[in-house]
């Protein structure tokens, strides 16, 4: 006896849930192209913002023939340290080091309290006379430094500061950036946190203190990071300001390389090297804390 089976048609697609599927993987591998061209980008500009910085550390690990070796060498091997054992001990770097951790940390700290103070006034006090502070500061950010050179030496001079780390320390602080950054980190706060510690009796100080610094952290962060670079990258006034060989700071000391002992552009690039270390350490370090803070307060919010 036979038997009949029932044969179920399959079932076909519509062009109406084709098009959507189709438009989906193409939509797909557009993406993953993008994507490939983006970090292709990415990856060459990597490598042209990096090579002057690998050339550097590559020639400073090279002795004086390999330099100008033709064909060029681009790694010698083994490395050359003598450029690094004339600049640390031959030469005076380790103390043109230290004057310019000092200096920039004594200006970086000092310029954080006054400038976060000074914004705090102007973004949430009232009092005589603040717009016109405010435009008086605005326009010491458009003189330009060397209208200022020689009033800043004739001042330190007949104060009898020359050649002293005062010298080196007081005439940035007078530089206005910084209160008018503060001054636009905290214009962005509530006021009602202020007035809520007004309510209770807190006083400015201790407004300031206890509830806006802790909030404009990122901004500090920020600010600690232009003030220190630009304090160990100065030049001009150092060399105006100091002409003792024990107070000069990285920039006049690494520049005079070349008045002493002739062109020597292995000991010059090792005193690249070695100047790029702490402020690649202080940035770096801020960078961790900025990004912790900003992530923690996203996920406040």
């Amino acid at each position: 006896m036979a038997t009949s089976s029932a044969v179920r048609p399959r079932a076909i697609a519509s062009p109406a849930d084709v098009a959507p599927e189709a438009a989906a993987k193409t939509a797909a591998r557009r993406a993953a192209v993008e994507r490939g061209v983006t970090h292709l980008l990415l990856i060459v500009a990597a490598v042209i913002c990096a090579a002057p910085f690998f050339y550097v550390i590559a020639a400073s690990l090279k002795d004086a023939g390999s330099l100008f070796q033709y064909p060029p060498v681009w790694v010698q091997v083994p490395p050359y340290l003598g450029n690094y054992q004339r600049l640390i001990f031959e030469s005076g770097f380790p103390r043109w080091l230290l004057n310019t951790l000092i200096v920039a940390t004594c200006v970086t700290s000092i310029k954080l309290i006054f400038d976060s103070m000074a914004g705090y006034a102007l973004a949430k006090l009232e009092f005589t006379g603040k717009r016109i502070v405010f435009l008086l500061m605005l326009i010491l950010l458009m003189v330009p430094f060397a209208a200022l050179l020689i009033p800043l030496w004739t001042i330190a001079h007949n104060l009898h500061i020359t050649n002293t780390y005062l010298a080196l320390i007081l005439p940035p602080l007078a530089n206005p950036l910084g209160v008018f950054l503060m001054r636009q980190f905290i214009l962005g706060l509530p006021k009602d946190l202020e007035n809520a510690a007004r309510l209770e009796g807190v006083s400015e100080f201790g407004i300031y203190w206890r509830i806006i610094l802790p909030l404009v952290k990122p901004g500090l962060v920020v600010l600690a990071v232009i003030i220190f670079t630009d304090q160990f990258m100065s030049f001009i006034w150092p060399l105006v300001a100091t002409t003792s060989d024990d107070l000069q700071v990285l920039t006049v000391g690494v520049a005079g390389l070349r008045a002493k002992g002739g062109v020597n552009y292995g000991l010059w690039s090792a005193a690249a090297v070695m100047s790029l270390v702490p402020i690649a350490i202080f940035f770096f370090a801020l960078q961790r804390q900025f990004l912790a803070r900003s992530v923690a307060g996203a996920l406040k919010q």
